[in-house]
Parts: C-alpha cells; structure tokens; sequence
C-alpha cells in the first residue's frame, strides 16, 4: 500500500464529504414547516413534494447527523438538526397507545401506516442511542431501551431464536407470504446486531450485552452459509432456507420478477451485504471488548470472497450479488454496496494488511467518484448500469437517504488515518 494514494484516497474523500455530501443535507432537509426532514429530491436535488416520511428516512436521518457530529463535523449545526428530527420522530410517530413507531407519516405527521416493522425499528434502536452518544440528550436513550424492551416482548421466536419481523399496530404478527409474518431475514438480525451495538456502547448494560452476543452468535450459526461464510437472504421460522420474495410492506427497491420473487431465489447473495457484515461484526467486538482474533478466518473468507467476486476488473464498482460458490448474476451497481465495501475493504487492510484488499477499495474508490457522485449536486445515483451510467437518478426517496453515503465518507476517513500511522 503506497501512503502516499493513501493520503490522495483521504483527501478526496474529505472534500466530499465537507464540501458537497453534508452540504447537500444540511440545506435542503430540515421541514421547517410540519417538523421532520425532507427527504424526497429529484437528480437536481429539488423537493419532489412527496407526500410521506418514512421511519426508515426520518431515522437513518438522525443517525446521519449525530454520528457526523460525533465525528467532528458541522460545528454543532448537525446536532441541532437530529434534534429537529428527533422532536418529530417522537411527537408525530411514536404509538402513545401500542408503544413502537408507525411505519408512515405524511408531511404534516397524519399515519399513513400504522404496522410496526422490525427493519424501522432496529434503525430507531440505532439513530436514537448514536443521539445520545453525540449529543447528550437522554430522550435517545429513553426511548432506544423503549424499543429494545418491545422486541424482546412482542418479537423473540422462543422456540427457535430470532426475531419475527413484520407486525399490525398491536403488535400481532403479519400473515403469511409476501405479509412477511413467516420469514426471517440477513437484513433484520444484521441491522439489530448494529443497533444492539451501539445501544450496548451508550447503556453498558448487561442485558444489551447479551442480546447482542446472542445475535452475533446467531448470524454466525444460521444466517451466513456454513461453507461460504455469505449471507442468506431469507429464512423459515426453523431456519430453512426460504425463496426470497418482495414483501408487501417493503425498505427498498430491489429488483423481483414480476411474481415478486427474486432470481436464483435460493442460492444468492448479495456482496454489500457481506462486507456490511463483516466490517459491523468487527465494530460490534470492538464494543464488546472482545479479541477479534477468533473470528479471523470467517472475516478472512468473507474479504476474499468479496474481493475475488463482488468486484468488477474491468469496469470498477461492487456487483449486486452472485451465487454463494462465487460468481456474478445481477451485474448493476447499487449505491449502498459501494459505500460499504468501501469500509469493508479497508477493515480487511487494517486487519490483515492485503495489497488484495487494498486495490479492491482503490477500485471501489474511483468507480464512486468518476461515476456514482452526481457531479455539481454532491449525492450518489441509486443505481448504475455495469459501465456506470445511471439508471435510476433521484437522489433520495424514503429507502434511499444519507445513511449509507455519509457513513461510508466518515468511517472510511477514519480508516484511512489509520492506514496512513501504520
């Protein structure tokens, strides 16, 4: 690894990061008028006008703000707005009656939809513990435990472990199928393993502790291949593997046949999602005090297989997904997966110092900046062709937010230094 492309990789990730992506937020988001975040922009960056906040946009939202101003960014600017949101999220769509938080506002806080998904909430235990850490504010930490305490009541398969994940207001479970009461998912118990983190890192608690040991243990056991070491979509309540299929109530737009159900619909997975993984296993041990050195080999396979399949040699960029022996079927590139093999390629660097790694993020690096940043706006396209031309161009809608991209911008910068003192 040259330090000096080190040092070049930093510098334009910090110039994005200053000088367009936080920009980009911090002046177009804050609804001055209803309360909450704005989070509908066309390919200019102009207000959509749609008519709905989301639990997944306004919180992610949150924890964009909070963890960039834990990070030393916005001179205090980004703390004032999470709690702009913050205000929002907890007079306009916390359930008083039910407890948890309705799935959909419009604008002005009326529900749109009142069904309580687990996905939203493992973002609401995650943006509301990263506000208190940030800001001090123990509104973050009150209503994080909250939530933590719901699922642990309402969620917990005590039979077979996990969590259900799709709910009526009252918390009764969905229906079968595409209702999304019969499955469990990678995507969930990934996202509740993040959220159990930093709820552990702000509270201490021995409870917190447990329960996410308990889901580690359980992604490592049930949820990523037993050979492979990549992530499996979807399961049974038994933890067989089931097709994946598109819910009725959905977190973003991924791509089913017409029959809602995905191709290769038992043998893929997706190579964001497993650097995702990894590089969250190693913070959440890093949380825990625990020796990441046990868990070497499962990272080292899941670095490589991310770095000898999920990257593309001739175009540059992380594919979408493959089968879990190796290979490519969905060719696209997706916002979200560049930004966190980014950090992931840099974790396995840190961790075991590969030249492989390294050119892997070089590669991801300048596919993202010759070709995913919306040159003169200073947000990412959703979703490009292999060659990089954007397909989809909105900047931001309920599923697509800030979370994923300035996260990748902080957390690969603080990589990056430590590569640069190594």
């Amino acid at each position: 690894m040259d330090r000096n492309e080190i040092i070049s990789c930093r510098k334009e990730a910090n110039n994005h990061l200053v000088n367009e992506l936080l920009p980009f937020w911090v002046t177009r988001i804050k609804d001055e008028k209803n309360g909450g975040f704005i989070t509908h922009f066309d390919e200019k960056g102009n207000d959509t006008g749609e008519d709905e906040k989301s639990l997944i946009a306004q919180t992610r939202s949150i924890f964009t703000l909070s963890s960039a101003h834990r990070a030393g960014y916005g001179e205090g600017r980004l703390a004032e707005l999470a709690a702009h949101g913050m205000d929002y999220l907890i007079d306009k769509m916390w359930d008083k009656e039910h407890g948890g938080f309705y799935w959909m506002t419009d604008r002005s806080g009326k529900v749109k939809n009142d069904q309580k998904i687990i996905y939203g909430h493992s973002f609401a235990i995650y943006s509301l513990s990263e506000y208190t850490l940030a800001t001090g504010d123990e509104r973050g930490r009150h209503y994080a435990e909250a939530v933590f305490d719901l699922l642990q009541k309402y969620c917990v398969d005590t039979m077979y472990g996990g969590y259900w994940e799709m709910f009526h207001r009252d918390w009764q479970l969905c229906g079968p199928g595409s209702q999304g009461g019969d499955r469990k998912t990678l995507d969930v118990h990934m996202h509740l393993m993040e959220a159990f983190t930093t709820l552990y890192e702000l509270t201490g608690l021995e409870v917190h502790r447990r329960k996410l040991l308990e889901i580690i243990e359980l992604l490592l056991t049930r949820i990523i291949h037993p050979e492979y070491k990549t992530g499996i979509p979807q399961f049974f309540r038994n933890w067989s593997v089931a097709p994946q299929i598109k819910f009725d109530i959905i977190w973003g737009w991924d791509r089913f046949s017409e029959d809602g159900q995905k191709g290769h619909a038992t043998d893929n997975t997706c190579y964001g999602h497993n650097a995702e993984f990894a590089w969250l296993l190693l913070h959440a041990l890093d949380i825990l005090k625990v020796d990441p050195g046990d868990y070497t080999e499962i990272l080292r396979i899941i670095f490589d297989h991310t770095a000898d399949n999920g990257i593309d040699q001739e175009y540059g960029g992380v594919f979408v997904e493959g089968p879990h022996s190796g290979g490519v079927y969905d060719r696209e590139k997706e916002f979200w997966q560049q930004a966190e093999v980014l950090i992931g390629m840099l974790d396995g660097c840190l961790m075991f110092g590969s030249e492989k790694y390294w050119k892997a993020y070089v590669n991801v690096h300048r596919f993202v900046f010759d070709k995913v940043i919306n040159k003169g706006v200073g947000e990412w396209y959703p979703l490009l062709s292999r060659q990089g031309v954007p397909i989809w161009t909105h900047m931001s809608h309920s599923w697509k937010i800030n979370y994923h991209t300035v996260r990748a911008m902080v957390q690969s910068i603080q990589r990056l230094d430590k590569l640069t003192e190594t």
